[in-house]
């Protein structure tokens, strides 16, 4: 079940966690889209990891910013993943999409998914809770 909240509710990590997501997303590579966007995975210890998506002319090999949040994350040698957070490009809350759901089902399975828009809305769910929730994109996906 997911649920909205202010992000002045947020703890202190949350809310780094977010900062650090919001910078990565201006480093976004997105020249086919024009989505973007940027996410943070929030270890246990404390440590935040941040990454952007980069696109390529083939959806093929395009890469969500969640992923390569959590790839910065295990390129360091962290593994207990306790929040991943998402920053949409819009005023919508954006859901990790399929391939990236198929990586924190393998890595961090038990990872709180924050979504954040521009606007300053902030949903957060368990992630167990989106694996049934289909994909769509720039929509809640976490109703």
């Amino acid at each position: 079940m997911a649920s909205s909240e202010s992000y002045n509710t947020l703890t202190a990590q949350l809310q780094n966690a977010i900062g650090a997501a919001r910078t990565a997303q201006k480093h976004a590579y997105a020249p086919y889209s024009g989505k973007f966007v940027g996410a943070a995975v929030l270890s246990r210890s404390g440590r935040v990891f941040a990454g952007c998506n980069v696109e390529n002319e083939d959806d093929q090999f395009r890469v969500c910013a969640e992923r390569n949040a959590i790839a910065a994350a295990v390129g360091e040698g962290e593994r207990d993943i306790v929040a991943i957070v998402v920053v949409s490009p819009d005023n919508r809350l954006w859901p990790p999409c399929v391939s990236c759901r198929r990586v924190i089902a393998e890595l961090a399975p038990e990872a709180e998914i924050v979504m954040c828009n521009q606007d300053g809305a902030v949903q957060r769910a368990a992630f167990a809770g989106l694996r049934s929730t289909p994909f769509e994109p720039g929509g809640t996906g976490a109703a």
